[in-house]
């Protein structure tokens, strides 16, 4: 039987990256978690507010010769409606900052933290899969598929959207679909992305280009149920013609590279995010669209947060509320969150005009407006910072 202060179910992105914070913060950690075994091929986009604590982790500098900046991030109406959005374009300059954040493939992502989670010494990794968690007043025990048994004063669920940890603690989720598919892939091109992202919103979702180094770059294409599955029954060289289309040439001929990967949308949140000796984080607690780079990035502030409370006190024991201060804390930002992503991906499906013209309305004002472009840019990027900037400097800017 193992005794540890921290057990962390799940190994994956979240996983990892928790196990190695609450380490660093004083605990002693067991990630229960199977090796790595099947090449992810994704990408990960992380803002500048979740580059900062991979910084302090001791992470960023493996990860960021294999990283994009994003310096520029575009949104552009691509629908054929009566009411189109004009053109925005947020620029990092603008906000003092030389990128929004970093684009990277998962692989070397996931390759730092393996290398972080192992050369840890406040980290016991444990090849295993937890079969049964039981939770009480007094401590978390957590049975493995090899026999052993973890005793720990908490528990972190970082083991998806069947949460084992979260069903134990007896936390129930509300749960949504959409008539949607993402499809996923890395691509080619001819012309240099120059940092730029660009999302093109159409009427089935959005089509979001990412860039990665080199001339290469990511997409996440948002698209109806039936054309996703006719466009993933295409060639590489039909989805490239495709593709190159849809982004109006402007990075030149498009070459789609193997792995493309299609899933279809849902959406779920937890009804609490920690409870007594429990909290959950990653996709054991809020799961929405890929839209807006939200994904990881809202998973990090869970880290961020659930770190400062259990490594507020290191060398006390973990308090049996540790969980409900931990729910309180995490509630406003991931309900706030999930319900703008949500809004946004229903006002690009929806054929009501007022909804269409308000879309339409709420970027002209952030084209115009260049003093609410700053706060939308700041509060994309770390909720709150956004409206540090004093009231004085905002009006200023607005009477010129």
């Amino acid at each position: 039987m193992k005794q540890v202060d921290v057990t962390v179910v799940g190994g994956g992105l979240a996983g990892m990256i928790a196990a190695v914070a609450i380490a660093r913060a004083g605990r002693h950690v067991a990630l229960v978690a199977p090796s790595w075994s099947k090449p992810d091929g994704r990408t990960t986009a992380l803002m500048d507010q979740s580059i900062r604590f991979l910084e302090r982790l001791a992470i960023w500098d493996r990860i960021s010769p294999n990283a994009s900046a994003l310096s520029t991030m575009q949104i552009i109406d691509g629908t054929k409606r009566l009411l189109r959005a004009p053109t925005v374009a947020f620029r990092a300059a603008e906000i003092g900052l030389e990128a929004f954040g970093y684009n990277m493939p998962n692989t070397i992502l996931i390759a730092a933290l393996n290398d972080a989670t192992h050369s840890e010494g406040n980290i016991t990794r444990i090849d295993a899969v937890a079969t049964a968690v039981d939770i009480s007043d007094r401590g978390v025990s957590i049975a493995l598929d090899n026999g052993e048994t973890i005793e720990s004063t908490f528990v972190v669920g970082s083991d998806g959207r069947h949460s084992m940890v979260r069903e134990s603690a007896g936390i129930g989720v509300k749960t949504w679909s959409y008539p949607q598919s993402a499809m996923v892939l890395n691509f080619a091109h001819a012309l240099a992305h120059q940092n730029v992202s660009t999302e093109f919103h159409t009427e089935s979702g959005p089509f979001t280009q990412v860039p990665l180094p080199g001339n290469r770059s990511s997409l996440v294409w948002v698209q109806k149920l039936d054309e996703a599955t006719a466009n993933a029954a295409k060639s590489l060289e039909e989805l490239s013609r495709l593709v190159e289309d849809r982004m109006q040439s402007m990075l030149g001929k498009v070459t789609v590279e193997e792995g493309v990967q299609v899933w279809q949308l849902s959406g779920m949140t937890a009804r609490r995010f920690g409870k007594g000796r429990a909290a959950l984080i990653g996709e054991a607690a809020h799961v929405f669209p890929p839209i807006g780079a939200q994904g990881l990035n809202l998973s990090l502030r869970d880290i961020i947060s659930l770190a400062d409370i259990l490594g507020d006190r290191p060398q006390q024991p973990i308090e049996a509320s540790a969980g409900d201060r931990f729910d309180r804390k995490r509630r406003i930002d991931i309900l706030s969150r999930t319900a703008s992503v949500d809004l946004l991906n229903r006002s690009l499906l929806s054929d009501f005009l007022p909804v269409q013209m308000l879309r339409a309305a709420g970027l002209h004002v952030l084209s115009a407006l260049p003093p609410l472009r700053n706060i939308v840019m700041r509060e994309g990027i770390e909720p709150g910072r956004g409206f540090k900037i004093r009231p004085s400097i905002f009006t200023e800017k607005l009477r010129r």
